[in-house]
């Protein structure tokens, strides 16, 4: 796959131009018209060019050259959208996934949890960490994820009791 940061899942079809419901991951500006994407589907990636990006409601859609039909773009419904490192702007408290793995977690008075982040998931309802060893889920929320300083590779921490068990 792309070395490129995931910034969007590209989540159904929406009407009959075929463009597509786009869930953004990283950045709010990361998709613009003329851009190549690389986009993940069916075991192959597709370096495909956005033909169009406009917001209906609070929803983002993307169109690809390509796929003019509802049907076309299906084929690429559920895929996973990488885009260059330098497109996203994050804005505050946005990372990418990559600069999240490899932190540690720790408490909030600063004491080691022994749990590191081997990656982050994305969920509908919210983003989970996903962290070592065992593979447990932190919901990325402010009540579990009190603060990210990426240049200690730390995140302060307050989980509920259980939740590694």
């Amino acid at each position: 796959m792309s070395e490129g940061p995931l910034i969007g899942r590209l989540t159904g079809v929406f009407g009959i131009r075929g463009e597509l419901k786009c869930r953004e991951i990283a950045g709010s500006n990361a998709f613009s018209v003329g851009r190549s994407y690389d986009v993940a589907a069916g075991g192959e990636i597709r370096r495909l060019r956005c033909r169009s990006v406009r917001r209906h409601h609070d929803r983002l859609l993307v169109a690809f050259d390509g796929f003019e039909t509802p049907e076309a773009a299906k084929s690429i419904a559920g895929a996973d959208v990488r885009g260059e490192p330098g497109d996203v702007e994050l804005g505050p408290d946005e990372y990418l996934d990559a600069d999240l793995v490899g932190l540690r977690l720790i408490d909030e008075r600063g004491a080691e949890l022994g749990r590191t982040v081997v990656g982050v998931a994305h969920y509908p309802a919210q983003d989970c960490l996903i962290v070592d060893p065992g593979r447990a889920l932190v919901p990325l929320v402010k009540a579990f994820v009190q603060k990210i300083d990426l240049a200690a590779g730390t995140i302060a921490t307050n989980l509920p009791d259980g939740l590694f068990e």
